[in-house]
């Protein structure tokens, strides 16, 4: 005899797997801001392990720190970075492309598995690196950057992850803007074909790390900013990922 309990188990088997997913990387992302936060001196030793501090030309100021931070201006740095910083556009204009493609070959019935996958990482960018980080986070949190912290040469006081209490007024330290682009690029890995996640795969997982690495050792964001950004991305897709298979899950239960 058919048992629909079964059915019924496996059919939403999937949306319990991605709700837990999302789940515990929204708790996991939580948990480290809350460990970054109340202690901030993870910050300051990352960020002091990659200045290089000077002698200032002048005492007028008392306490005054003067240094550089010597990978800022690496040729070697900058190349790469402009390389990472295009990969996201080049990915979005080919899963747009995938796309269109199946559109226009399967017509109503373009929408599949796969595809909604495509569309949940073309969502969760523009949610999460988009809105979320580059819209809401960088311009309103506050935190300033270390190279504009007096901690390193600058000259606005330094304020913990987490904290809305800083003087940056725009294009803010909390969180990477980049750091999110390559968490994002690491999702992508999940829609490749069997076949390419070796070749692919570990290319991609590597610029992901590198994205906020270089963030960090070039003194334009504190270890926190780089890596709450970059899991920000792994949130948000995953909450994509989950909201659409429920949609799924809904649309077969009613047909």
């Amino acid at each position: 005899m058919y048992d629909n309990s079964i059915a019924y188990t496996k059919r939403n088997a999937p949306v319990s797997r991605s709700s837990f997913v999302f789940l515990a990387l929204f708790a996991l992302w939580w948990a480290l801001l809350f460990v970054f936060y109340h202690f901030p001196s993870i910050d300051l030793v990352v960020a002091k392990s990659v200045f290089t501090a000077t002698p200032c030309a002048s005492t007028a100021i008392p306490n005054e720190v003067c240094g550089v931070f010597d990978l800022a201006k690496n040729p070697i740095f900058e190349i790469v970075r402009d390389v990472t910083l295009a990969l996201p556009y080049i990915a979005i204009v080919v899963l747009i492309a995938i796309l269109i493609s199946s559109w226009r070959k399967y017509g109503t019935g373009w929408r599949t598995l796969k595809t909604d996958r495509y569309i949940a990482a073309l969502i969760s960018l523009a949610i999460g690196c988009g809105l979320i980080v580059n819209t809401l986070l960088k311009s309103y949190s506050g935190r300033p950057r270390p190279r504009s912290t007096d901690l390193f040469g600058g000259s606005l006081d330094f304020v913990q992850a987490g904290s809305f209490a800083g003087r940056c007024l725009g294009n803010c330290s909390f969180v990477s803007g980049e750091a999110s682009s390559g968490g994002w690029l690491l999702c992508l890995v999940l829609l490749l074909p069997p076949r390419l996640r070796f070749p692919l795969g570990i290319p991609l997982a590597v610029v992901s790390i590198m994205m906020p690495m270089m963030r960090v050792m070039t003194g334009a964001h504190y270890l926190s900013d780089a890596v709450l950004g970059w899991l920000l991305s792994l949130v948000v897709f995953a909450a994509a990922i989950a909201v659409i298979d429920l949609l799924r899950s809904g649309t077969s239960a009613r047909s």
